[in-house]
């Protein structure tokens, strides 16, 4: 009887994509931080990952068996795909599969930063009735606004949609030609113009290594001192220290960051305590359907260890 394919499981998926690949495969569930995962790499036919486990050389050099290696996710910032690729390592990932619960996030930023709405905490008298509602008057609405958008990928075009049907003006800039029927009325602009013109800047750029501190003290500069600044992409686009500058210097500006360099951070990270900077623990995916939709990564994982051709293989 020939031994079913060993996979290690490194971090949470659906129970049912398991489950699925669990009636083919072996599968060792244990972090990359578990001092026992040492001890099952070099047996692992397969590396089944999600944000926090990092496959590099030194990885790599450590698991000679090693034929795919899955995310359960959209971003590869996390995996050596030229080191793989020098091993015939496969590796597939799931693009698209956060991509609505990531829009959906950044719409609610938006719109937690705009539109204060109070509860009301028990019977009011009329006078209280009436400051509650005076309070709750938002100085501006969507369609007041113009949207910049830096990235106009899958999470950036969709974001242009929701800005299209709240009435905003969108800008973006993107280093690729996008086609005028993906913009959904945003406007192409070189980058600083977007800078500039911004009310609301929201952040969309891939993991490449020229991405490092794209928003740094320059780009903060071109900023408006009222801006509001979303990075759902990855944290190191953004320079923290910069950015807490500028935020200390405008204090009508704000920053909303779910994603972090590193994560989690430390006691020492420069955007802690800033009261005009809103700081979560990267949940941009965090719906049981994007969980779903990322685990099911799987069947591409299953493909590779069966011969086959995945559907989303990653490149170099």
């Amino acid at each position: 009887m020939t031994a079913r394919p060993l996979v290690l499981q490194t971090e949470q998926l659906d129970e049912a994509a398991h489950a699925w690949l669990a009636e083919r495969c072996e599968i060792i569930r244990c972090p990359s931080d578990d001092p026992a995962f040492a001890s099952h790499l070099p047996r692992a036919d397969a590396l089944l990952i999600r944000t926090y486990t990092t496959v590099n050389e030194s990885l790599l050099a450590r698991a000679p068996r090693l034929k795919a290696v899955a995310r359960a996710g959209v971003g590869l910032d996390n995996v050596d795909l030229p080191a793989c690729a020098a091993r015939t390592i496969t590796v597939v990932s799931t693009p698209g599969a956060n991509t609505r619960a990531v829009v959906e996030l950044v719409t609610a930023f938006m719109l937690d930063d705009l539109r204060p709405r109070p509860t009301v905490p028990r019977a009011l008298n009329p006078s209280d009735w009436s400051t509650l509602r005076k309070n709750a008057i938002a100085p501006t609405q969507l369609c007041d606004l113009a949207l910049g958008i830096l990235g106009l990928g899958r999470v950036g075009s969709g974001l242009a949609r929701v800005a299209a049907a709240m009435n905003m003006r969108t800008v973006y800039h993107d280093l690729l030609d996008i086609p005028e029927s993906n913009r959904s009325g945003a406007a192409p602009l070189p980058f600083e113009s977007v800078l500039r013109e911004a009310d609301i800047l929201s952040i969309h750029v891939d993991g490449r290594a020229s991405n490092k501190h794209l928003i740094n003290a320059h780009a903060l500069s071109l900023c408006k001192p009222t801006a509001l600044i979303i990075n759902t992409s990855r944290g190191f686009v953004l320079d923290p220290a910069a950015l807490a500058a500028f935020l200390r210097a405008s204090p009508s500006a704000r920053a909303v960051l779910d994603v972090h360099d590193p994560e989690p951070f430390g006691p020492d990270y420069p955007l802690l305590n800033l009261p005009n900077c809103r700081l979560t623990p990267h949940i941009g995916a965090a719906t049981a359907t994007a969980h779903a939709n990322m685990s099911w990564v799987v069947k591409d994982l299953w493909r590779v260890l069966s011969g086959e051709k995945p559907q989303h293989p990653a490149t170099p």
